[in-house]
């Protein structure tokens, strides 16, 4: 899926890399490449999201799926790099309460 590439491990944490649009049409491929990479590199998630274009609803709920997975495990997620009109949607839904985003 070209818009995640797991970029490995760089200082503990496990970096993800998103671009272009994450939606309905590709939630699901999303979920799965980071659970796959997640399961081989079980370590705290970073989401590199500087060339993230768009994402819906779908996305937002993904994003949630994903926290509760490592949350069992005991490890974290962050959002780093986002843009603007992406960085409002968080906060619109108050999920900056439940995850970090810088």
């Amino acid at each position: 899926m070209e818009e995640v590439k797991i970029i490995g491990l760089k200082d503990g944490n496990l970096e993800i890399a998103l671009s272009g649009d994450i939606d309905l049409g590709n939630a699901e491929a999303f979920y799965q490449a980071v659970m796959t990479a997640y399961k081989q590199e079980t370590a705290n998630l970073t989401f590199d999201c500087e060339a993230l274009d768009f994402i819906d609803s779908t996305t937002l709920g993904t994003f949630v799926k994903i926290l509760k997975a490592v949350k069992m495990d005991g490890k974290n997620m962050k959002l780093v790099k986002l843009q603007p009109k992406i960085k409002k949607l968080f906060m619109i839904c108050s999920l900056n309460t439940i995850m970090e985003i810088e």
